[in-house]
């Protein structure tokens, strides 16, 4: 029997061949009988209200079955006016259909539902539409002024910490200052996958949904709700997500409407957006961010003011946490940190990868870069000599903290020591050569997880969680995580997720899965296992007759003792000898909040770059990243490497290319494609190497992991300006980097 050490094993994915093959099924592809299919109309105005939806002469088309507006949506769909999902704002949450009013351009004002998906289509492109229009303001630049503190915001947002010494007599006496302002505009999450909700329905308001989301059960609370059903009457099946970064977090206005359809027409059906209304709901915050920094004579830093103002709905306070990790990341006494809403004629942003770090730490690194120019340092140095050994923040000690290792393990692998320091002093022929370093922090977090896992008498074991797949290779770390617990084989362990029938588990966000889900699976697993040894005892001749659970190990397909691996009983025969056919066991896992709230629990990394810069062109490759990453325990380093390669990927996409282009005169997002909101190819990608810092730590949750995927991002951004800086003398601070802004 092969060996049962998987955990920190490169494992592949042990759903990859269904997704090769076309077996796995994502949320549009369910085909259920009886299918009718809904097209969503949206607005072609900012701000206004609808006066007239001329919907005869759309219903007198042959398939189509109704055009739902506000017009005819029913009362039933409104009964719990108070309810927000799981990661909801602070504010009212926008209600599809639910009034005249227009709110923001792309709104869904309607949908169209037909036959089939091309009638209703066609239907929906014919449908007209008067609106009352009135001025609507789009631009964050001109509400620089119109900033207020938020008073509430959304699960997870920590408002900056009051400020701490005396930050602006410290900044005046600095020997050496930098300040600047530093920009982004809105970037929206394109993931592979567009949302769609497929509504099977099973008769007296009994449905079973298949909603692309990050959290079925969040999207299950959200339409018994709403609807006033009863969860035993909906089932909301998640199986696979093809991208999500943060996008399907909060239930999409598709499943509102698909659910509504199938209600009314007593019939299954199918809604799906188009790539174009992708961009018509949350997005990562255009923000304007201010710093200043200031060092004394030795390099230290003396003082910090981080200020950011971001963009947020009319209707919800939607919050980041911008600022924060400038107070957390370097060692200084002299911290002011502030952040301002500003509320424009948009939908509510929402959280994409790395939130809130990925915009703040991105000004930090290149307002570090620019003052280690100014001490006369090294940015590297720089950096270590601020190194902060404890969270000024929270005045509390790190569980774990390797930053100090990644920078010099990344350093090492990168070949920083050959780095000369003045810009423009490195070529490549007739390429400008650039190296440039960043790093960041992000949370380790855990949440409360359930599963339950089953074995058979054929030695198959059966775990289940309600958590969902991204992409993240949640399959296999919890299969890796089951089969090490319980001794078997990988092939032998099934792991089943995304449906709201099996035990409940978080969002999948957050970079808390692994650490969550994983430690319910393992506790489910010690259960059973605890059961099993059991009725191991019981069997005739047991060499395990009293002994406790902590005296054995599970192993090789058996139940031996740690004292004398001789004394063992195979898995297999326990079932069989105490006449059962199936033993089953429960667990669940939450954070141990008296432990862990004496601590701060993050994960870190450090970003070493390089570009080449046509001198002529101004064109901008980035050839080299590495990226050398402290986040505990590693579950699966292929899977773990792939996670931080996507981080990296979206990095330099970041860097060089992201932006969702405003019309302000039209309130509408004017890239909203696949051919001109920019991401990496091929082509755009080179080398790229991922270093795993070894970092223990038995504080964070049961098996000492940290989420990858989000802090694998930060710096990235922050290291190639920087890098660009040192190839061509130019200090870009307003991201995308064009080749205007070079040239």
């Amino acid at each position: 029997m092969s060996t049962t050490n998987y955990i920190g094993k490169p494992t592949s994915r042990v759903d990859g061949p269904a997704k090769v093959t076309g077996a796995a099924k994502y949320a549009a592809e369910f085909n259920v009988p009886n299918l009718a299919y809904g097209y969503v109309v949206s607005s072609a105005v900012t701000k206004g209200k609808i006066t007239k939806i001329y919907t005869d002469e759309i219903l007198a088309i042959a398939g189509v079955l109704q055009v739902f507006s506000h017009e005819n949506v029913p009362s039933l769909a409104w009964l719990d006016r108070s309810y927000k999902d799981d990661v909801a704002p602070g504010g009212s949450p926008f209600r599809p259909l639910h009034s005249a009013e227009v709110k923001f351009n792309m709104q869904p004002v309607a949908v169209v539902v037909a036959e089939t998906f091309e009638v209703a289509r066609y239907a929906a492109s014919l449908l007209r539409i008067d609106y009352d229009v009135v001025e609507h303001a789009t631009d964050l630049e001109a509400k620089r002024d119109d900033g207020y503190k938020p008073g509430g915001g959304k699960t997870g947002w920590m408002p900056p910490p009051a400020p701490r010494g005396n930050p602006n007599d410290a900044l005046q006496n600095a020997a050496h200052r930098v300040e600047g302002e530093f920009i982004h505009q809105a970037q929206h999450h394109n993931p592979m996958e567009m949302f769609a909700t497929t509504v099977e329905w099973l008769g007296d308001k009994k449905l079973k949904v298949y909603d692309k989301t990050q959290g079925a059960f969040n999207s299950q609370q959200y339409v018994t709700k709403i609807f006033g059903l009863s969860k035993d009457n909906v089932q909301v099946i998640s199986k696979y997500t093809g991208g999500g970064f943060g996008s399907g977090l909060r239930p999409q206005y598709q499943l509102f409407l698909a659910v509504l359809a199938s209600l009314e027409l007593k019939r299954s059906v199918r809604v799906s957006l188009t790539r174009q209304q992708m961009f018509s709901f949350g997005h990562r915050p255009h923000t304007l961010q201010y710093l200043a920094l200031g060092a004394n004579e030795d390099g230290s830093l003396a003082a910090v003011h981080h200020h950011a103002l971001a963009e947020t709905s009319q209707f919800e306070d939607f919050t980041e946490n911008v600022v924060n990790w400038s107070g957390m990341l370097y060692q200084c006494d002299n911290v002011k940190l502030t952040y301002e809403l500003a509320k424009l004629d948009v939908f509510t942003p929402l959280d994409m990868r790395a939130p809130g770090a990925a915009t703040g730490s991105f000004a930090l690194e290149i307002a570090m870069d620019e003052l280690a120019y100014k001490a006369g340092l090294d940015p590297l140095e720089f950096r270590l000599r601020n190194y902060a050994a404890r969270d000024q923040n929270a005045d509390k000690p790190f569980s774990s903290k390797k930053l100090r290792e990644c920078y010099h393990e990344g350093a090492a692998k990168f070949g920083w020591a050959k780095r000369t320091p003045e810009p423009r002093s490195m070529r490549d022929g007739s390429q400008l050569v650039g190296w440039g370093v960043g790093g960041g922090v992000w949370d380790a977090s855990q949440q409360k997880a359930a599963a339950s896992a089953s074995l058979n008498v054929d030695g198959k074991l059966t775990v289940k969680s309600g958590s969902n797949e991204i992409g993240t290779g949640t399959y296999t770390i919890m299969t890796q995580i089951a089969a090490e617990t319980m001794g078997l084989p990988l092939e032998a362990v099934t792991f089943e997720l995304g449906d709201t029938a099996l035990p409940e588990a978080p969002l999948q966000g957050g970079s808390w899965t692994a650490a969550s889900v994983g430690s319910g699976v393992k506790a489910a697993c010690d259960a059973l296992g605890e059961k099993l040894l059991k009725l191991a005892q019981k069997m005739e001749d047991s060499p395990l007759k009293g002994v406790t659970y902590k005296d054995v190990q599970f192993v090789n397909g058996q139940i031996r003792l740690y004292s004398d691996p001789t004394q063992a009983v195979v898995i297999r025969d326990i079932l069989p000898a105490n006449g059962q056919e199936k033993l089953e066991a429960d667990g669940s896992a939450s954070p141990d909040m008296a432990r862990q709230s004496q601590y701060s629990l993050h994960a870190h990394n450090a970003v070493f770059v390089e570009v080449k810069v046509d001198e002529d062109l101004g064109t901008v490759h980035v050839t080299r990243v590495v990226n050398a990453v402290a986040a505990g325990r590693i579950l699966n380093p292929k899977t773990a490497r792939s996670q931080v390669l996507g981080s990296v990927v979206w990095g330099i996409s970041m860097a060089m290319m992201e932006e969702s282009v405003m019309d302000h005169g039209f309130g509408r997002y004017m890239n909203h494609n696949y051919a001109e909101y920019h991401v990496p190819v091929c082509a755009d990608i080179h080398d790229i190497d991922v270093v795993f810092v070894e970092e223990e730590d038995d504080i964070v949750n049961p098996l000492g992991v940290k989420g990858i995927g989000e802090v694998g991002l930060l710096g990235v951004a922050a290291a190639i300006a920087n890098a660009v800086y040192h190839a061509t003398g130019k200090r870009i601070r307003n991201l995308p980097i064009s080749i205007g802004k070079l040239l």
